[in-house]
């Protein structure tokens, strides 16, 4: 199977978390006028056992075609992805259908936004697209497990 990467925009990434970006006028202005700040842009969801942990992730950078067949999920909570320099990076993201994920969609970041995963999507591996690959995470730490992965019955091929 073969899927065309679409750009990332809110409207389109909205059934599966929120994009992370300083697009528009900002809510606030601070520091004595000089920082603009975009107020609560990500839903958080941490579930009743869960925290807000911090994690700093470097994964080794891929090209498209990219093709993969593995997809996770995080039941117990959502999950952030803030990264740490300006380069694009592809997400990929299904549906849930009654348990097991459904078609994927990818998308490519311009470089200058972050991701952050609802509670429960169906996502692919963290994807860079040029080293270093370096990423904050905002996700759940908690006592209970907090991930379940499948492989997919035919690798899926992204195309820029």
């Amino acid at each position: 199977m073969k899927i065309q990467a679409e750009p990332l925009t809110p409207e389109a990434f909205a059934p599966f978390g929120d994009v992370l970006s300083a697009d528009g006028p900002p809510d606030r202005i601070i520091n004595a006028g000089m920082c603009g700040r975009y107020h609560n842009r990500a839903r958080l969801d941490f579930g009743p056992e869960g925290r807000a942990g911090i994690s700093v992730f470097k994964a080794i950078p891929r090209a498209l075609p990219y093709t993969f067949d593995l997809l996770e999920r995080h039941p117990e909570g959502s999950q952030s992805f803030l990264p740490m320099t300006a380069d694009p990076f592809l997400v990929i993201v299904a549906p849930d259908e009654a348990g097991q994920p459904g078609a994927p969609r990818a998308f490519i970041t311009r470089g200058d936004q972050g991701i952050s995963f609802h509670r429960g999507t169906w996502h692919g591996v963290l994807t860079p697209l040029a080293a270093p690959g370096l990423f904050a995470v905002v996700d759940r730490i908690g006592p209970t497990p907090n991930l379940e992965e499948v492989i997919l019955r035919e690798p899926v091929t992204v195309t820029g």
